[in-house]
């Protein structure tokens, strides 16, 4: 295990925020999968697409990996959850803490925050009072950056026809990078 922070309510190691000053995007999940907060890194899950749409899709130009997250920085990308006082399986009832993931948006002040899956974005719309969102950009702001709703990239969430109109997650992935690099 690496680099991961102190242990959450159930025992797994809770991974330290990835955040700097004046990023370009922050991607924001829900909570890390039990796998990721075992080994302790974002995205390790078997079957996780992260790290290949993060290349894939224009982010960053070389191929990353879950063991590259403490340098993302360098990138101009932020890494964070929802939930920091425990790992996951499910979506389904965990603690999500919007307000403080506001506070740390308007603190770090990136261009764009890009919520890793509907349900993310859900939770942070409704912290904002807004609908829950659809996929892409949004038209609302969270802690003062441009929001964008990703497919999850989890193994969980692969065999689906179409996305929201688009034929895989990846076209969404590049949309969001078109728009970072643009912004």
């Amino acid at each position: 295990m690496a680099d991961a922070g102190a242990a959450g309510q159930d025992g797994l190691p809770v991974l330290p925020d990835r955040l700097g000053p004046g990023l370009d995007v922050v991607f924001c999940g829900t909570a890390p999968g039990l796998i990721s907060a075992d080994r302790g890194h974002y995205y390790a899950g078997p079957g996780n697409r992260f790290w290949t749409y993060l290349h894939e899709a224009g982010f960053v130009a070389v191929p990353l990996s879950p063991a590259d997250d403490a340098g993302v920085l360098d990138h101009g990308i932020g890494l964070t959850d929802l939930v920091k006082t425990m790992a996951q399986s499910h979506d389904r009832g965990l603690p999500y803490d919007a307000a403080s993931l506001e506070r740390k948006v308007r603190e770090h002040r990136p261009r764009w925050i890009a919520f890793t899956s509907k349900e993310a974005g859900k939770a942070a719309a409704r912290h904002a009072g807004e609908r829950p969102p659809a996929l892409g950009r949004q038209e609302w702001t969270f802690g003062g950056a441009r929001v964008f709703v990703l497919p999850s990239p989890s193994g969980r969430n692969q065999g689906r026809e179409a996305y929201d109109g688009r034929g895989t997650r990846l076209e969404w992935w590049a949309e969001c990078a078109r728009l970072v690099r643009d912004a």
